[in-house]
């Protein structure tokens, strides 16, 4: 089982720091601001120091620090989890945690903040700017729910 949570959290690391990459070094979405894409979507580029949503966000670097540090002690705690469970549906959401936690935690290193850049809208609400690490931490979060819920039942059933 932690074959398989180990290659999802790699992954899902290597598409987010691809994608924000890309979004940095080839659209150079930094300079460039906002990209229309549908009526629906656009690239805006928007720096998160805090964590998801923008919550607890800090503008010196001991908030950063703390934040790196936090994350990192609860990614340990997930690989515990992750090398425990006996559950492929766990396991798997398990590595979307870790491998989105961990491309966040890259972006704290490097840049200082998150890079957010994918902004859906609609009705001219504006949702959260986020980035596939986000994605796959709340894909990985509705599956733990989803598990919570019906995966005791899953489990009883004759294979």
């Amino acid at each position: 089982m932690v074959r398989y949570g180990a290659l999802i959290a790699a992954v899902t690391f290597i598409l987010d720091q691809v994608s924000k990459w890309t979004i940095l070094n080839l659209i150079n979405l930094d300079e460039r601001g906002v990209i229309e894409i549908t009526p629906f979507f656009n690239l805006r580029m928007a720096w998160n120091p805090g964590v998801s949503f923008g919550m607890f966000a800090s503008d010196g670097p001991w908030g950063r620090y703390a934040l790196i540090a936090f994350t990192t002690v609860i990614v340990l705690f997930l690989v515990i989890w992750m090398v425990r469970a006996t559950n492929l549906l766990v396991t798997v959401a398990i590595g979307l945690l870790i491998g989105g936690a961990v491309g966040n935690i890259v972006d704290r290193i490097v840049h200082g903040a998150v890079v957010d850049f994918l902004d859906f809208h609609a009705f001219g609400i504006h949702f959260w700017t986020f980035n596939i690490a986000d994605t796959a931490i709340s894909v990985g979060v509705m599956l733990l729910i989803y598990d919570s819920f019906f995966g005791a039942e899953e489990a009883k059933k004759p294979a």
